[in-house]
């Protein structure tokens, strides 16, 4: 369950927004003073805070800045009263997910946490905190190597050849589609190439295109003037205009609708945009990276996708290698993994036992290295200091591997000797079966949570689906 903090000196705010979001499933708190949220944040992790821009005792701009400093991988969100776009752009560009303008609508307010915490899950990897074990700190030291870009480089050859691609195209001012799996790293590819061009320092905005709806990703890409629609109370810049200058990144391309797939060819080939409602078009100077998890050019010949588009993007092209394919660079993430479990979780877990990275190692892992990230974060919590054994692993990591587990640890997981086959190919598909099959029957079929909780989106799920015959 999301956690949400809401800081705001209207004590009918709090109520409403704590009576609404509880109703939805999340975690709600709520506090009437700045100084005192900033507390809470120390002593609590919350995933999402709204913070009113004006406060009693602070402005949000500085709630916003102490966040930042506290909880790095917490999302804040603007709160304000005053339709002002300047106000949005500051607190935007010093590191506000978003904003929202009083009075609060509640099909925005849902589609902004939405946003936040899928930007969330794909950040928590990226997060550079530190652990107060001090000798898994020493360990991981020499395990983990960071790029220059704050995030984790691996060192095998494939990761290699994936960076001196990187370091080839990021001086450039090219489009580039980034593929992978979905989890693999896309976005943390993105924001590379950002950090390594003449844009670092500049705006690096991501969109989830999955996440938004038909209806309002014309508002969110664009953005609307007040009064545009219904509900368009203020008027409001889109994700283009905020990364102006900067880098702006498209995840899951292919899932825009064609007419939005047409708006956005006219951005591209005019390099200006005219907000919904408006009058007048704006001139933005914006690098676009895109990225897919299918090939974009079956996506054309299918009519998914437009293929002057896809040329229009096409100037370059990544490929994010699978993290079954990267089986070097397993252990660095391994104990990158661990040593943010631990801050996060105040653990003080000291590395693994050797048939924990045998496993780690042979599992394919489907979804990458976001499901490497909760399998490590998981088993973090279960391990009472020490180091990480084998039975706090998930049974479905462990179920097929051929290793000399002892037999407390196979009574505990109730695992259950299985003949693997001999093509790996297979063994990664019969594996990743098994999983989906086990997600699917523990949520009862219902997809949107199965893709929730294997950390894919759901087009994903269906297709996967489809090839096991489920």
């Amino acid at each position: 369950m999301a956690k949400i903090l809401v800081i705001d000196d209207n004590i009918d705010i709090c109520q409403l927004l704590e009576r609404f979001l509880t109703k939805k499933g999340y975690d709600v708190e709520t506090t009437i003073s700045g100084k005192n949220g900033l507390d809470m944040v120390k002593k609590t992790f919350f995933d999402l805070i709204f913070c009113d821009f004006k406060l009693r005792d602070m402005e949000g701009r500085d709630v916003l800045m102490k966040v930042r400093e506290i909880s790095p991988r917490t999302q804040v969100a603007i709160i304000t009263g005053y339709a002002d776009v300047k106000i949005a752009v500051e607190v935007i560009k010093n590191g506000a997910f978003d904003y929202v303008t009083k009075p609060l609508i509640p099909d925005e307010i849902i589609n902004l946490i939405e946003r936040a915490l899928a930007a969330s899950k794909a950040n928590k990897s990226n997060t550079q905190t530190f652990t107060k074990a001090t000798q898994l700190k020493k360990e991981t030291d020499s395990k983990v190597q960071k790029s220059d870009s704050k995030f984790l480089r691996g060192t095998g050859a494939e990761s290699k050849k994936l960076y001196k691609e990187v370091a080839l195209v990021a001086p450039t001012s090219l489009s580039v589609v980034i593929y992978g799996e979905s989890g693999a790293g896309k976005e943390n590819i993105a924001r590379t190439i950002h950090d390594q061009s003449e844009r670092a320092g500049k705006p690096f905005i991501a969109v989830d295109c999955g996440a938004m709806t038909k209806e309002l990703a014309g508002s969110e890409l664009w953005g609307h003037e007040k009064g545009s629609f219904t509900g368009a109370l203020a008027e409001k810049p889109g994700q283009f205009e905020l990364a102006d200058g900067g880098t702006i990144f498209l995840d899951e391309i292919a899932n825009l609708s064609y007419e939005t797939q047409v708006g956005l060819l006219r951005l591209v080939q005019e390099r200006k945009l005219r907000r919904i409602g408006g009058t007048k078009d704006k001139s933005i100077d914006v690098r676009i990276l895109v990225a897919s998890n299918e090939d974009l050019r079956k996506a054309v010949s299918a009519g998914k996708f437009r293929e002057d588009l896809y040329f229009r993007f096409n100037e370059f092209s990544i490929t994010v290698p699978p993290l079954r394919n990267r089986k070097a660079d397993i252990e660095a993430f391994a104990y990158h993994f661990l040593e943010l479990s631990n801050a996060e979780l105040n653990k003080k877990v000291f590395g693994f036992d050797e048939q924990v990275m045998d496993v780690l190692k042979e599992y394919p892992w489907p979804g990458n290295l976001r499901e490497m990230l909760n399998v490590i974060r998981r088993a973090t919590l279960l391990t009472d200091g020490g180091k990480m054994s084998v039975s706090a692993l998930p049974p479905e990591i462990v179920y097929s591997q051929k290793f000399n587990f002892s037999e407390s640890d196979s009574e505990r997981h109730d695992i259950k000797p299985t003949k693997m086959p001999l093509n790996l190919k297979d063994a990664a598909a019969e594996a990743e079966a098994e999983v989906l099959k086990k997600v699917l029957e523990e949520v009862k079929y219902n997809r949107t949570q199965a893709a929730k909780q294997l950390g894919i989106d759901r087009k994903t799920l269906f297709n996967k689906m489809k090839q096991y015959d489920l």
